[in-house]
């Protein structure tokens, strides 16, 4: 594709200039800027801030001290003028194309009466929401305007920052094919465990160009991101590389950065570009990072379905702990936060949530009570085993004797008595007497589920789990599902670790081998949803059904150090890997690679759950 122009060299100096802070372009006439929601909201309260660090020089004007206060933890600046007068003025500059257009005067405020000095509130500094990374400044106004130099022009991911020398890269791969123009070869070069990237121009001459382009958005744009690294041919050679560049931007909230190669003949005007690529520095890592790109930070959720964000975030906490990272705990914390409150219907599902996620949808509360018991394994944080109780408790209230004997509901309603709710139930109040000390309710609550479970009919003559029961208490031979053969599995698995009773993990061990071997619900050593059959299509529920089940599974293979189920789960994993991912490894629903298949967060948070899995069982 065509690469924008080669911009005026007046332009670049100007620019230039203006973002070295050797001059201070004059602010862009006063306009309302879009608000920006991400950790916090734009207009934040300075004496809020958890941090206060100076990362840019001071300016003066006029005597007066103009300063840039940026708190990291928040992701957020404020600017400060002191030693002036009564009106004086301080504002912000918020850039989203490193310094070539500006969003000016915000916060803009000025010193009153008799004090000498004023403050503006807090902005964000990038836009995860939005795909945006932002530079900002500060400026200030006493008969004379300054500013700041900008800040953050360099992207760092740990030890991994912009502008590292290729030759540092710890690999070179090249994941997209090359393009070619008038003769030169224009390759993108990876190093797979650094997460980052360079450009290269080969075949050519003198006065040749190459460059990255950066997007947070999967390529749909990259204003901040363009022009990284560019680079012209020396006189006598043939070809130059770009510096290296991150991929991951820990500090703005940013992750799955894609990249691409793109480079310009001396003679001609016009360019041509790789196509955008991600790295992996492992395959669970690249997944998390493409899954982060759809999380909403500002609300605090994958948006549009409530009890999938669940599964999502215990997928996320899952490869935090299989790998022993933490640069995603921020996320956590910032789903309880923004959720365990009071939404109207439509706020978060077509239900009211009625705060501690619960809703009317018993196995929706139930997720996240899942969830939870996660994060709290992972972080040790005890509120969150707080908020999992008091879900389960919940759930707990729809357990019911009088309708075939026991079990719980699905809904408020009472319409109903399935196996994902039952199998939530077995796997949750098992989960709290592992977890409570000193427990005997819950574990007693485990066992006579367990006993229900068993004797409901829900698991048929084959060893399958059908959908749930019928009003007469009779297995109603709906759809097997592998979400339902996995809770089962999983809850089976865990109540044996618990009691050590070999009745629990033999039907664990029953159900599994079933599943791996029916065609109902592997093809070909895949695990295949019926919905993945064919011209057929998987809702957004479906989407999600089969991560769940292997999270389980691999729960039994490493409780039995049983090869054959090791074996499977790795073979998810490579099939994954290898026939549904695309260059942004973005992982699709038929895990086979068949088509028609379709790709969104919900199918990779899915295949991120078997990625995690298979690493865990093989790392």
């Amino acid at each position: 594709m065509a690469a924008r122009p080669h911009p005026l060299l007046g332009g670049l100096l100007a620019l230039f200039l203006a973002l070295t802070g050797l001059i201070a372009l004059p602010p862009t006439p006063s306009h309302a800027a879009t608000p920006v929601c991400a950790l916090v909201c734009d207009t934040h309260d300075p004496s809020k801030a958890r941090q206060d660090t100076f990362p840019v020089p001071d300016r003066t004007v006029n005597g007066r001290i103009l300063r840039l206060h940026v708190s990291d933890p928040d992701n957020t600046a404020w600017a400060s003028i002191d030693n002036g007068a009564a009106g004086d003025s301080v504002w912000l500059d918020r850039s989203w194309d490193r310094g070539a257009t500006w969003e000016g005067l915000l916060g803009k405020a000025s010193v009153p009466g008799s004090w000498t000095g004023t403050r503006t509130l807090m902005y964000n500094i990038t836009d995860p929401v939005g795909h945006r990374r932002g530079w900002i400044r500060a400026c200030g106004d006493a008969a004379g305007v300054t500013c700041t130099d900008w800040v953050y022009p360099k992207v760092c991911d740990g030890t991994s920052c912009d502008g590292a020398d290729p030759a540092t890269a710890a690999g070179d791969d090249t994941p997209v094919p090359a393009t070619t123009l008038f003769g030169r070869t224009i390759s993108l070069h990876v190093d797979q465990r650094g997460g980052t990237a360079w450009g290269v121009i080969a075949g050519g001459g003198a006065g040749d160009e190459i460059w990255l382009d950066r997007s947070w958005d999967s390529g749909a744009s990259h204003p901040e991101g363009s022009s990284l690294g560019r680079t012209s041919v020396p006189a006598g050679a043939t070809s130059t590389r770009t510096a290296l560049y991150a991929t991951r931007d820990p500090r703005g909230l940013l992750y799955g950065g894609a990249v691409r190669a793109c480079g310009r003949e001396a003679a001609h005007q016009e360019g041509s570009c790789t196509a955008w690529a991600r790295p992996a520095p492992t395959r669970a890592r690249g997944a998390a990072d493409a899954l982060m790109a759809s999380y909403h930070t500002d609300e605090g959720w994958w948006r549009s379905s409530w009890w999938n964000s669940a599964v999502a975030l215990t997928s996320v906490v899952d490869f935090a702990a299989q790998s022993g990272r933490h640069d995603y705990d921020w996320v956590i914390a910032r789903t309880y936060e923004q959720n365990r409150g009071v939404f109207p219907a439509g706020g978060r599902g077509s239900d009211p949530i009625e705060g501690h996620f619960i809703s009317r949808a018993i196995d929706d509360a139930a997720w996240w009570a899942v969830a939870w018991l996660t994060a709290y394994d992972h972080t040790g944080d005890r509120r969150y085993l707080a908020e999992a109780v008091t879900i389960t408790d919940y759930v707990h209230r729809y357990w019911d004797t009088g309708t075939c004997g026991g079990g719980v509901w699905w809904d408020r309603e009472r319409t109903y008595k399935n196996a994902v709710t039952n199998g939530l139930y077995l796997w949750l109040t098992t989960a709290l007497h592992q977890r409570i000390d000193g427990d005997t309710v819950w574990g007693a609550r485990a066992t006579t589920a367990a006993d229900w479970y068993l004797a409901s009919g829900m698991i048929n003559s084959a060893g399958l789990v059908n959908d749930g029961i019928t009003s007469g208490c009779a297995n109603n031979g709906q759809t097997v599902w592998s979400y339902n053969q996995g809770l089962a599995i999983g809850a089976f698995t865990q109540l044996w670790r618990s009691t050590g009773s070999t009745r629990y993990l033999d039907t664990a061990k029953r159900l599994a081998d079933t599943a791996i071997s029916s065609p109902a619900l592997t093809r070909g050593g895949v695990l295949t949803e019926s919905c993945d059959l064919g011209t057929a299509s998987c809702d957004d529920n479906q989407k999600q059904f089969k991560g769940i089940f292997v999270r389980h599974l691999a729960d039994l293979a490493d409780a039995t150090d049983s090869a054959t189920y090791t074996a499977y789960v790795t073979k998810q994993a490579d099939s994954i890997w290898a026939t549904d991912r695309d260059a942004l490894n973005r992982l699709g629903q038929r895990w086979s690679g068949a088509a028609p298949n379709v790709s969104d967060w919900r199918t990779q948070a899915s295949a991120l759950e078997a990625l995690t899995a298979a690493g865990r069982l093989t790392g």
